[in-house]
């Protein structure tokens, strides 16, 4: 054990051994643990005041203590975390077997947003004792901030071992906050309130909750800022807190307001400048955010939101931007994807955006904003200041952040679906001027994706329908909660799924319209059971009840057995690799049966159009292939295979319609531009003939020949003879003795330039 501890003390040890010494006492973090040195209490009550010089004076002289410990705080204090990471180490060497220098040293990596060694450090001291308040609290705090699980159950067991604990019930506090659940929020942040005066701590945290609940209920928080704000008139991060609670509400310009607050009583802290500059850019003031952000990375360059989001404001000059004005439109590509990604991101949107617009009625005030990243961290930075997230696209007002197509393996997503699917979020946080709970949001989202966007059709895995029949799914009052904190592995993408059903089951049960009723609904007061009461008229438990009822009667299939599909799913695919085309196709078709709508890689009807083309049935494998397609399939490989299938059978309308739809899935490769090209020739279509052999001249082919002759067939049909002429030499140029260049040629020698 001992020598664990040394190996990992030291690996600890270099974390933050590139950060220097701010200017400042580090105002945001406060110890509330009651061993906490009275030498560091007289320092912290000066801070914690506002008094920052008096902080500054007091703390200094305690860095030439015999007490490693109190030096090490006092460093962590003043912000020169270097020191501090040195006296920490110190410590915990000195003496092996006391915890208390190992949480307060963790406290310094999570104050520094390194929680991976935060973590670690804490887990060390609970591996020594299970129950290790200190510890514990300083877990739950991580959970809070990195979102990891739900914590309640943790902090009601801390709360029953000590009702004084004053950090637990801050942050049950906060996660009530979250919940909605204001009344328990405004209790636990009430009996902080108390126990800080009692244990003579500052009151701070506890006001800034009070006044985030009447934030979150649409009230005037003035008493609580005001009372903050005599006890320490520079906390600035209050508002940070504030605008905390309107961001994960997707309230960006109400977060402003608070930030600029922020600014004003605390201009000097970095971490109020980061949080501005942050929020600038969600708003898409990307001018205006610079300064703040230069300022942040003043104090604080070790900030990795700030550097990442400074870098990645410098590469925006590999970026341009393309104006529609009908309708009005802004996209925002990387140069070289502008010609070849361009053309179907502008088609797409161009449709998406006056269908939901009548869809909802309503128009955004002003342009819609696309920007497309190839590089994922580099979207993963301009949402959220890191990389390393899972999301695929984020909607900030009239702003639509996302992953380009080439950001992501061929076949990993279908990026047509997610630019929809955040196009939709225009639409519902605009109808509701973004009080729509996210929970609606996203599921309205999810149904346009399955109902309207270009991959119609529901989309399901089992994992889904197996969490409904364990009883995972939420009750509707509380389904936002399922994407806030989740409790269990999956459960975002649970409820992603379950939303979208609900919003499905609403609009078959009542109507698409009284479903945008509901939505219109939203003004920040009024609560999911709320709108539920007035749209359609029943309590939220009786729509609970009734879309069980939808599911069990949608899955009834599967839910009857559900360890038949698997093994349904197992012995087609084992038929299929033995070419036992019958076997095959029987155990595919039961495995559709049971389960229609699971469309991923692998799928039976994958198996059952394999099936049948093996068995030289090629009209039931074009068919296996189309219901693939219509309940939800879109792999590219899956899409040419069907083409390919159809054009073999001289259904080459049907074709043209499949090849289309592979742009919206894998636009950047080479493959079958020239093929949807040639078909679009055949029916007089030249315009879209000509953005095909466009962009595959642009993805630089093997053989720019065929691009060449493509474009001046298309130019030719549209009636530019003189430009058709320079392409169609190009193409001769790069191969003279290609044929159909040359019969071009001739073919053109009788025209006339216009």
């Amino acid at each position: 054990m001992a020598n664990r501890e040394r190996v990992n003390l030291a690996v600890i040890a270099l974390g933050l051994v590139a950060l220097f010494a701010s200017a400042a006492p580090r105002a945001a973090d406060i110890d509330y643990d009651p061993r906490r040195a009275a030498p560091l209490r007289r320092c912290d009550e000066q801070l914690h005041h506002g008094r920052i010089d008096a902080a500054r004076d007091c703390y200094q002289p305690l860095l030439r203590t015999g007490d490693t410990l109190t030096r090490a705080e006092a460093a962590f204090a003043l912000g020169d975390l270097r020191s501090a990471n040195d006296l920490f180490r110190a410590a915990v060497t000195a003496d092996t077997t006391a915890t208390l220098p190992v949480v307060r040293w963790g406290r310094m990596y999570l104050a520094a947003g390194q929680y991976a060694d935060a973590v670690a450090l804490f887990q060390q001291v609970l591996e020594k004792d299970q129950n290790n308040i200190a510890a514990r609290l300083a877990m739950a705090r991580v959970s809070v901030e990195r979102f990891d699980g739900d914590i309640q159950d943790e902090l009601n067991a801390l709360l029953k071992e000590d009702p004084n604990l004053l950090e637990a019930h801050l942050i049950a506090s906060r996660l009530a906050i979250e919940r909605g659940r204001y009344d328990d929020a405004v209790r636990e942040a009430r009996r902080a309130l108390d126990l800080a005066a009692t244990q003579k701590q500052p009151p701070l945290e506890a006001l800034a909750l009070l006044a985030g609940v009447e934030v979150m209920r649409e009230r005037d928080p003035a008493t609580p800022i005001k009372d903050a704000l005599e006890y320490n008139p520079h906390y600035g991060d209050m508002f940070v807190l504030l605008s905390y609670f309107d961001v994960i509400r997707r309230l960006y310009r109400e977060a402003d307001v608070w930030l600029q607050r922020a600014v004003q009583v605390d201009p000097d802290s970095a971490t109020v400048q980061r949080e501005l500059g942050l929020n600038l850019m969600r708003l898409g003031q990307v001018d205006e955010a610079r300064p703040h952000l230069v300022k942040a990375y003043e104090g604080d360059p070790y900030s990795a939101a700030t550097a990442n989001t400074l870098k990645l404001l410098d590469s925006l000059g590999k970026f341009d931007r393309i104006k529609v004005e009908t309708p009005a439109l802004n996209l925002q590509l990387r140069k070289d994807e502008i010609p070849t990604l361009g053309p179907y991101v502008q088609q797409l949107a161009s449709t998406a955006l006056p269908a939901l617009a009548r869809k909802y009625g309503y128009t955004p005030s002003g342009p819609v904003t696309v920007e497309l990243y190839p590089d994922h961290d580099d979207f993963a930075v301009r949402t959220a200041g890191l990389p390393g997230i899972g999301l695929l696209g984020v909607t900030f007002g009239n702003l639509v952040i996302m992953d380009s197509p080439s950001g992501r393996p061929t076949g990993e997503f279908h990026w047509g679906s997610v630019l929809w699917h955040e196009l939709t979020h225009v639409y519902t946080l605009g109808v509701t001027q973004n009080r729509v709970p996210r929970w609606f949001s996203e599921g309205l989202s999810v149904y346009e994706e399955w109902t309207s966007g270009p991959t119609p059709g529901v989309s399901m895995t089992p994992d889904i329908i197996d969490a409904f029949v364990d009883g995972k799914f939420l009750p509707v009052a509380t389904l936002d909660e399922g994407f806030l904190r989740p409790s269990y592995e999956n459960q975002i993408q649970v409820s992603y799924q379950q939303a979208g059903l609900t919003c499905l089951f609403a609009a078959q049960r009542w109507g698409f319209e009284r479903v945008v009723t509901m939505l219109r609904s939203f003004d920040g007061k009024v609560t999911t059971a709320d709108a539920i009461r007035k749209a359609f008229d029943i309590a939220p438990e009786e729509f609970d009840r009734q879309f069980t009822a939808f599911m069990r009667q949608r899955y009834a299939a599967y839910i009857a057995d559900p360890k038949r599909w698997p093994e349904m799913m197992e012995r087609a695919h084992r038929m299929l690799e033995a070419r036992n085309w019958s076997n095959a196709r029987e155990s595919a078709q039961a495995a559709i049966t049971l389960l229609p709508e699971f469309t991923s890689g692998g799928s039976a009807y994958e198996v059952l159009a394999a099936a049948e083309e093996g068995a030289g049935n090629a009209n039931a494998a074009i068919a296996a292939w189309q219901a693939w397609r219509k309940a939800g399939g879109w792999k590219p490989d899956g899409l040419r295979k069907l083409a390919a299938l159809l054009l073999a059978a001289k259904r080459d309308g049907e074709a043209t319609e499949v090849l289309a739809a592979v742009n919206y899935a894998d636009p950047l490769t080479t493959e079958g531009h020239d093929q949807l090209g040639q078909l679009l020739l055949a029916s007089k279509n030249g315009t879209a003939a000509l953005r095909e052999y466009q962009v595959l001249l642009k993805l630089q082919p093997a053989d720019t020949a065929v691009a060449n002759y493509g474009i001046a067939s298309a130019l030719r049909m549209n009636g530019d003879a003189t430009q058709a002429r320079r392409y169609l030499l190009q193409s001769l140029e790069t191969a003279p003795n290609y044929r159909p260049a040359q019969h071009l040629l001739l073919e053109m020698t009788g025209d006339k330039a216009p």
